[in-house]
């Protein structure tokens, strides 16, 4: 059987292609989660590591930011901090206290720009976005990862 699918793509709707389907969304479901926490973690391990030794590009943007304190100190612990939540990520360990982390850091992320908004906002209109604003908004998805890895592999 022949069907179209939106602007005149034709598959064939074969029993091999139904199998595949159903063998790829379940391959899917069980590994899509797990791939989002090991990938997470790397990122935020990576981050941190960058921080740890010294070689971060947000040094500057902590230090403009974040004026009030200490900018090596702070980075340093800052860098602790993102490397502890991506072992806890990748090695699925303390998740609930992981996650806790996780989400205090994005919280002092994106509240960035409330503290140096010229930083981040161009001409201080907030939809006007510039590369230290979009570096912030994307954080909302590193947020949302650890909202789908807390609901779906936290133990109750």
């Amino acid at each position: 059987m022949i069907f179209r699918m939106g602007k005149g793509h034709i598959f064939m709707r074969s029993q091999w292609f139904q199998k595949f389907d159903r063998v790829f969304i379940e391959k899917m479901r069980r590994w899509g989660i797990p791939a989002l926490r090991v990938a997470l973690g790397v990122v935020f391990l990576w981050f941190g590591a960058l921080k740890v030794f010294g070689v971060s590009p947000v040094v500057d943007l902590v230090r403009e930011t974040y004026s009030f304190l200490p900018t090596d100190t702070f980075v340093m612990v800052l860098g602790v901090w993102e490397a502890l939540i991506g072992l806890g990520l990748i090695f699925k360990k303390c998740l609930r206290c992981t996650l806790a982390l996780l989400w205090l850091q994005m919280l002092g992320t994106l509240a960035a720009p409330l503290f140096a908004p010229a930083m981040f906002f161009s001409g201080g209109n907030p939809f006007l976005l510039t590369v230290e604003g979009e570096f912030v908004v994307k954080n909302l998805v590193l947020v949302a990862a650890g909202l789908v890895i807390g609901g779906h592999e936290v133990k109750k």
